[in-house]
């Protein structure tokens, strides 16, 4: 007589991720493989993100990748290894994305909030100061406001409000009339048309009327249709409502002469 070998046919009847082991003649046991856990004849596989977050740091994330395998991910907002992971300040770099005149602050959900700075209006992304300041930011005024500081022309830096209409640069830059007018010391005046004291217009607040008074004393003449808000007739907006702390500029595609 010879033993019976339990294990010699279909694992003995073990799962197959079970090791069959012959105890005596005709018997045996099953042990579930490493990574595993059961009786042996059903065997599922160990998840070690079950307990303790798989020994990852609570600020990460644990994923199963296997049998009694895991990997650790810092959660968004944090940094490190999986098993170890620090808070990632959002403001440390460039500001948090935040305006450079604004000032930012982390929060508990690992977000921030843009706050404009005092003398700076603005949704903390985008923050402007008052319109003297914006005109030299903006590429397409910086040439008004070069101008206004060669004349010492500086109406609009006092608390207003203003209502600004700035031919584009470009515009001034390639008005021949322009050195004429410095030529003959008249350019201020002209300057001075294209700004209204005591109110600050959007560009919806100006669809509603007809004229407005410059700073020069002339009036400026309003019309609207099609969907164009144009100038004495003649210059168009074609960029409007950059709000500052003291007033609203618009930029025009001509220049407006008393």
């Amino acid at each position: 007589c010879s033993a019976i070998d339990a294990c010699k046919s279909s694992n003995g009847g073990c799962s197959a991720k079970a090791e069959c082991r012959r105890t005596t003649p005709g018997n045996r046991a099953c042990v579930c493989n490493a990574g595993y856990t059961g009786d042996g004849i059903v065997c599922v596989e160990l998840n070690p993100c079950l307990e303790n977050n798989g020994g990852c740091d609570r600020n990460a994330e644990c994923t199963q990748t296997g049998p009694n395998q895991a990997v650790c991910n810092c959660l968004k907002g944090y940094s490190g290894d999986g098993k170890r992971c620090t808070y990632i300040s959002l403001c440390s770099q460039n500001n948090g994305g935040c305006s450079e005149f604004a000032i930012c602050n982390d929060t508990e959900l690992t977000e921030r909030t843009c706050t404009c700075k005092q003398n700076y209006v603005g949704d903390g992304f985008k923050c402007r100061g008052n319109i003297f300041q914006e005109l030299l930011r903006d590429s397409n005024t910086s040439r008004f406001y070069f101008h206004l500081e060669a004349l010492s022309v500086r109406d609009i830096a006092g608390p207003g409000p203003f209502t600004l209409f700035v031919p584009h640069t470009d515009i001034l830059n390639s008005d021949p009339r322009v050195k004429d007018w410095i030529a003959r010391g008249v350019l201020a005046q002209v300057l001075q048309y294209h700004m209204v004291g005591c109110a600050s217009l959007l560009y919806n607040d100006l669809t509603s009327i007809t004229n407005i008074t410059s700073l020069h004393g002339d009036p400026i003449y309003i019309s609207y249709s099609q969907n164009s808000l144009v100038l004495n007739n003649k210059a168009e907006v074609i960029l409007s409502d950059a709000v500052g702390t003291n007033g609203v500029i618009h930029v025009i595609n001509q220049i407006l002469v008393p």
